[in-house]
């Protein structure tokens, strides 16, 4: 693209779907007319063209359109999955960089993914949004030679331009598409890896560094407390594992979440068995040693005999720090090879010093005062052993903290019956293709998604959606792995396998969630960062004091403190605070059915003022039903299977409450024929030679029917929240049929609990204000906005965040999707659809209203439990280094032993662990139904 003086804009456009020169005279006729717009050259690959005027960009967007509306296509369609973007403002921040580019003709963004129509490469659009500070990794780079949506371009322009229209669609098209699934184009660029050598959070950030270096690394999330990382881009494996390697760590990728559930077990019990082995040496060794000193052994070397003895002792200590305290070392060399410190390096330090010093008094005590031949072999086995012993009891807590997500993991069986030529076979998962057909027997799991082709049986899906009632499953309905049938035989066929499983898409959210990492967590990361060097900063400037300032024998002081403060400097526990409780908080909400999609949306979650619910569909059961009859002459019968009949030839949902209706009741319909209708008002048509009318009061009155004298009985329909709908010949009004959408069973009790949690509660619709109004009193809502579409409710919700509110959006994830999108915390009533799931932040899957409640208590309780482990790391280490470093001595005489210091280590992680564990076992109000 090139801009001349004269403000005249020249672009080239690649294209495609052009086979000949008679295509080609097609494109120049299209763009003739067009003002603003001129061809400098075409072929059947690309366009040259110039622009001029006030509004050269909307002309470059009228000649796009006007050649996709021929059938041909210009430029590209890129897909991205995005991150960092955490509420309605960034994805506006997004889409405005977007429409600043005259050659992105359309564009969809959502927090996580966007797909944007342009001439521009997909480097150029991810530096874009890189520019804006969040990450974008291509999924698919489809040009307009490759169908990828299942829509030809005219059509995805047209969702772009209809926001509503793309909803409706998508909605219809969810069963039968899983092409346009953005969670099948992420998998994509989304890889797992289990790492070694990590202790704290100052390996977290070493190894997050190395892999965001690689080339194509659009996200990384490394997990302390899982030893794992989840990295999304284009970039190789073996240059992510070399990345982790050259910062002096292990990494392993890993093919899916059995896979790596496998590994780490198995790296979970090797790294238990060697800390049992050092726990016990060091505490076997230490133990002794400590209590020939506190009943009063000599520790000093007063003879060649106390040489000798402890020499030997020596000796059994060095054997110890090289097998039982190896890691430690080692891991510490790495990290002096690679210029940085880590916990182990404070704890090779400690330790190391301790032993150095006492083996010097071994061989050389006349080098040392009298007073300072004191040797400290039980300071460094205690520490090997008492920090051992934190790690052993902190590794079998992380192992617990995932247990809801190897819940899920354990829901899908090994095998699946495949029936194969009439002939049932046992085959391995992994061999199951889709489109293969299957049997699934009573009592046993379901091993795959599938649909019904024969049988009948109750489903039990609740270790899956949380909901407790089996469901009733047919031929044609849709089966989901790893539910339970109970006592009928099922054939399926399989339509979903592998990771294409909506266990598996589930499996893939909480796993991301749990790997996430909050607000709360950067004040950590930022601390971490720098924690490990001001700690041996500390120490040497401690060790100086005492040298220097401090009593005889000053070089015994000064070792003491040194080593004191290094061992009890703990950032094992600062790396710990945030993660466990994501994991175990996140774990927890899947259990019951609620999918929580980051860590960030757990922290907004729990600083929510405000909760705006969508009516239908979410506080309603989204399916119109007749709830009063009023038949003013006539037959009750016979009126509605006349309405039915009128009503047959709508597909309005009111429409098809009424035929719904007949139907329950088994009315035969009369024939009718001369139909007319006229949208939004009403229909007419002739049954059995009398003309009939059915509709709204504004249809009745543009036929001359008098309505005045029902209108009471229409104020009582309105009160009770119903659509009054007439029924009349030409004479009068025969019957009033009142039609809602019944409430759901527990949304008064769900809206109760939310109001007692100090959240204000708003329902938005799109009915006339005196029906909304009338179900908001039901509810118990105060505060109900009527009247409005879905693009206002987007609006809405900006107003309120204008205010300084927190707002949370509860919607269906589909119709809802621009006020989701805008809201601070999205929240989808999906019942495990994959448009659901895709489309919010959280999911409830079971659609009980009451799990919002206990989902946004359970985002308070993380937060706090956060902040708690937060608060008590940097207390712990606030107050215990410069009592390790000897504040108190002046005071008390006293100074905090090594071996104190190495147990007040271990607890402090041992208590952040512990406290984290806690909230698996938070109280969920569902769970006493």
């Amino acid at each position: 693209m090139t801009t001349t003086d004269t403000k005249i804009t020249y672009y080239t456009l690649p294209l495609s779907g052009l086979s000949c020169q008679g295509c080609v005279k097609k494109v120049t006729k299209a763009l003739e007319d067009i003002d603003g717009v001129r061809i400098e050259d075409v072929d059947t690959q690309s366009l040259s063209l110039e622009t001029w005027g006030e509004s050269e960009q909307y002309s470059l967007r009228q000649a796009v359109s006007a050649i996709e509306s021929l059938g041909y296509h210009v430029g590209y369609r890129h897909h991205f999955t995005l991150s960092g973007l955490n509420c309605g403002r960034c994805v506006a921040k997004v889409e405005a960089a977007l429409d600043e580019q005259p050659t992105v003709f359309t564009h969809a963004v959502s927090k996580t993914h966007a797909e944007v129509h342009t001439s521009l490469s997909a480097d150029a659009l991810i530096e874009i949004i890189h520019q804006l500070g969040y990450q974008a990794a291509r999924v698919s780079d489809n040009d307009a030679n490759v169908s990828t949506d299942n829509e030809s371009p005219a059509q995805t322009d047209a969702r772009n331009a209809n926001p509503e229209t793309s909803e409706a669609s998508e909605a219809s098209e969810a069963k039968s598409s899983s092409v346009d699934n953005p969670a099948d184009s992420s998998k994509a660029s989304r890889q797992q890896y289990v790492l070694s050598g990590m202790t704290c959070a100052s390996c977290v950030q070493s190894v997050e560094n190395a892999i965001s270096g690689v080339d194509g690394v659009a996200n990384v999330s490394v997990n302390l407390a899982e030893r794992s990382a989840i990295v999304k881009g284009s970039a190789s494996s073996d240059a992510i594992v070399a990345a982790v390697a050259n910062a002096g760590y292990g990494a392993e990728k890993v093919e899916d979440d059995n896979d790596r559930r496998e590994r780490q077990q198995t790296q979970q019990a090797n790294e238990l068995k060697n800390f049992k082995r050092s726990t016990f040496a060091g505490l076997g060794l230490g133990a002794p040693l400590m209590a020939w000193g506190v009943f009063g052994g000599s520790m000093t070397i007063q003879s060649s005999q106390d040489q000798w003895a402890w020499g030997a002792i020596a000796v059994v200590t060095l054997l110890l720090l090289a097998t039982g305290g190896r890691h430690f070392f080692a891991n510490a060399w790495q990290a002096l090879m690679h210029k940085r410190a880590t916990m182990d390096t404070l704890v090779a330090l400690g330790t190391g010093a301790a032993w150095l010093y006492s083996t010097a008094v071994v061989i050389a005590p006349a080098l040392f005062p009298e007073q300072a031949r004191h040797v400290y072999f039980e300071a460094s086995a205690m520490i090997i052993g008492l920090i051992s012993l934190g790690h052993a009891i902190e590794a079998r807590a992380r192992a617990n903290t995932s247990k809801a997500l190897d819940q899920l993991l354990d829901l899908q069986p090994p095998t699946a019956l495949v029936i194969e030529n009439g002939q049932e076979t046992e085959r391995p998962l992994d061999e199951v293709k889709q489109g293969m057909t299957l049997r699934v027997k009573p009592g046993a799991k379901v091993p795959v998604d599938g649909e019904v082709v024969d049988g009948s049986s109750y489903i039990d899906e609740s270790m899956l959606t949380g909901e407790p009632v089996p469901v009733h499953k047919t031929a044609g309905d849709t089966l989901h792995a790893g539910t339970v049938n109970q006592k009928g035989g099922l054939t399926f066929k399989a339509t979903g396998v592998g990771s294409d499983t909506m266990l598996a898409r589930i499996i893939d959210l909480v796993r991301e969630a749990q790997s996430s990492k909050p607000e709360l967590a950067k004040l950590a990361d930022r601390i971490s960062a720098v924690f490990v060097p001001i700690v041996v900063a500390i120490a040497i400037v401690t060790a100086a004091i005492w040298y220097f300032v401090g009593p005889e024998p000053s070089v015994s002081y000064m070792l003491v403190t040194a080593t004191t403060v290094l061992i009890i400097a703990c950032p094992c526990a600062l790396g710990l605070a945030t993660p466990l409780s994501v994991t175990a908080a996140v774990g927890r909400a899947a259990e019951v059915g609620v999918l929580i999609r980051d860590a960030d949306a757990l922290q907004t979650a729990a600083k929510l003022h405000t909760l705006v619910f969508d009516k239908t569909g979410t506080l309603t059961r989204g399916q119109p039903e007749v709830t009063h009859v009023n038949a003013i002459h006539g037959d009750q019968e016979r009126l509605m299977a006349i309405a039915a009949s009128l009503e047959q030839h709508s597909e309005h949902p009111l429409a098809q409450a009424i035929v719904g209706y007949a139907k329950q009741q088994t009315l035969a319909l009369p024939t009718s024929n001369d139909f007319n209708s006229e949208s939004g008002k009403g229909i007419q048509a002739k049954i059995e030679g009398e003309r009939y009318y059915i509709g709204n009061q504004a249809w009745m009155q543009a036929q001359g029917i008098d309505t005045d004298a029902h209108q009471t009985d229409i104020d009582a329909m309105t009160q009770r929240g119903e659509t009054a709908i007439y029924l009349a010949n030409a004479d009068s009004v025969q019957a009033l049929i009142g039609v809602s959408d019944p409430i759901r069973d527990d949304a008064i009790d769900a809206i109760a609990r939310l109001q007692q949690q100090g959240l204000e509660v708003i329902m938005l619709s799109g009915d006339h204000p005196d029906t909304a109004n009338a179900i908001g009193r039901q509810l118990g809502i105060d505060h109900v906005i009527a009247g409005v579409l879905p693009d206002g409710k987007s609006e809405q919700i900006q107003s309120l965040q204008q205010q300084g509110k927190c707002v949370a959006m509860v919607g269906d994830g589909i119709n809802d999707a621009p006020a989701l999108a805008q809201a601070d915390v999205g929240v989808a009533m999906g019942s495990g659809s994959d448009i659901a799931i895709e489309s919010a932040q959280i999911t409830l899957m079971h659609q009980h209203l009451g799990a919002l409640a206990d989902a946004i208590g359970l985002s308070q309780a993380a937060v706090r439990n956060m902040k708690q482990n937060l608060f008590g790391a940097f207390i712990y280490n606030t107050l215990g280094i410069p009592i390790a470093a000897g504040i108190l001595y002046p005071f008390t005489g006293m100074l905090l032993s090594p071996v104190i210091a190495g147990g007040a280590m271990a607890l402090s992680s041992i208590t952040v662990v512990t406290n984290a564990n806690r909230l698996r076992f938070f109280k969920i109000k569902s769970d006493d139904k």
